[in-house]
């Protein structure tokens, strides 16, 4: 992954604000939720967009968390690590152990430079070594340590040839040229990114197809169907929706609001570490113990690693055009209600991926369902802070913007509103990405960690 180079020094700048996203209340769940984050950015996998391989990583040392704590008390299902641990055994050292195993372990990957991966493994060594400090030497601790390692072998076990290994850059993939067919996106590297990814085992899900919404819309008007018809002229729509709002404002003008802008910078920011920092507060205002972490973060971890398989899959099986390319190209797309705008840019770089579904959509709505089932179905209201905003309103810093919502779907909502007014996909994509990742959240926890008592 050479484009993650040029982040190096944004993950520096990001590791000191994350002193100061923590969530109050910490225990030893939302604490390595927390490190996990600052070892991804430390080891340039945030912000060095690649929230594939960040959210395998977070789910999978939710997993080894989760499978620890159960062994030491059951309250609910394990998933790969099923044992029974000694009387008196040290929770927070089996959280630790679990969490760092992991951690070190998936922090290398192909093409990221040799030095984040050593500030990453450091990182972590110096969290780990911090949290054993605060736990007393003895039988419990050591008892922990040995759970907390095996519950992490278990997991790397079970995700040790899942198909992560999946080329990430790919310069020679083949593009397409006719109307509404993915090619190389304009304004970002002429490669596509992890085209394989949506073949990756899922963590819950049956496959990366479950839940797959139809094609896209036509984007021509040959046909004299009705539906057809009817479907060309929601495309024309949605191109002229985010030609209006979706624009950088210097090629291409832009009738984006002020707020609207902040929304579309706003959730920005990785998928993965945003609804974390979430969770996290949410998991502290409600003061959740420790056993009712592990499961919460492991089925919020899980869902959204999902998430983004299930997404990838779509994206590269119907393989359609990017706003950016279908605005540049409307003059030949067959559509006589699309306007062509060879200049137009989106607000920040379109990535290189296809349109179709947004899977930024998915994660946030998957990530809400999950978190409305384990709290109630009652309204969940809330303020949260960015890092992806302009220095000085970012989390951390002094006078940090905090969006309010009156419940976790209205946030889904405007996370999914955030990737048109940001000119990255169009509203037909917005809208399968927040139905099917509520459809993935509600299926991650009716299939796994399900509550169970020791009997």
């Amino acid at each position: 992954m050479s484009f993650v180079r040029p982040l190096i020094a944004t993950a520096a700048g990001l590791l000191s604000m994350l002193a100061g996203t923590g969530a109050a209340h910490a225990d030893a769940i939302t604490t390595w939720n927390s490190n996990a984050n600052a070892a991804a950015v430390a080891a340039c996998i945030v912000p060095g967009e690649n929230p594939l391989h960040e959210s395998r990583l977070y789910a999978m040392v939710h997993i080894a968390t989760h499978d620890a704590l159960n062994a030491i008390q059951r309250r609910s299902r394990p998933y790969a690590y099923n044992a029974k641990a000694r009387p008196g055994t040290s929770a927070d050292a089996a959280v630790a152990a679990a969490a760092h195993d992991v951690l070190v372990s998936q922090i290398p990957l192909a093409g990221v430079p040799p030095e984040c991966v050593t500030a990453g493994k450091a990182r972590v060594d110096a969290d780990y070594a911090a949290a054993l400090a605060t736990i007393a030497d003895g039988t419990a601790k050591t008892q922990g340590v040995n759970v907390g390692q095996a519950a992490a072998a278990a997991v790397i076990a079970v995700r040790a040839n899942d198909g992560s290994n999946t080329l990430l850059v790919d310069p020679n993939f083949p593009q397409g040229t006719a109307p509404g067919q993915w090619r190389f996106t304009p304004g970002s590297p002429p490669i596509a990114f992890a085209p394989g990814w949506g073949r990756v085992v899922p963590f819950v899900l049956r496959d990366g197809t479950q839940f797959q919404p139809g094609p896209p819309l036509p984007v021509a008007c040959a046909s004299q169907h009705p539906s057809a018809t009817d479907g060309c002229r929601r495309y024309a729509a949605d191109v002229e929706e985010i030609r209006r709002l979706g624009g950088d404002g210097v090629s291409s003008p832009t009738e984006r609001s002020a707020d609207q802008t902040e929304v579309a910078l706003f959730w920005m920011e990785s998928s993965p570490s945003a609804w974390n920092r979430i969770a996290r507060g949410l998991a502290a205002d409600r003061q959740l113990d420790l056993w009712q972490n592990a499961r919460l973060f492991a089925l919020l971890n899980t869902a959204q690693a999902d998430g983004y398989v299930a997404s990838w899959a779509t994206k590269f099986h119907y393989r359609f055009w990017r706003p950016i390319t279908a605005i540049r190209a409307a003059g030949d797309d067959g559509n006589p209600a699309t306007a062509v705008d060879p200049a137009w840019m989106s607000l920040r770089p379109t990535p290189p991926v296809p349109d179709y579904e947004s899977a930024h959509a998915v994660e946030g709505a998957a990530a809400a369902e999950v978190m409305q089932q384990v709290f109630g179905h009652h309204p969940v209201a809330f303020s949260a802070c960015s890092l992806s905003l302009p220095a000085g309103s970012r989390c951390g810093d002094d006078k940090p913007v905090q969006r309010k919502f009156r419940s976790l779907e209205q946030a889904a909502a405007e996370n999914g509103d955030s990737r048109v007014y940001i000119g990255f996909h169009f509203r037909d994509a917005v809208e399968k990405g927040l139905r099917r990742g509520k459809l993935i959240g509600q299926w991650t926890v009716d299939q796994a960690f399900q509550p169970q008592r020791e009997r």
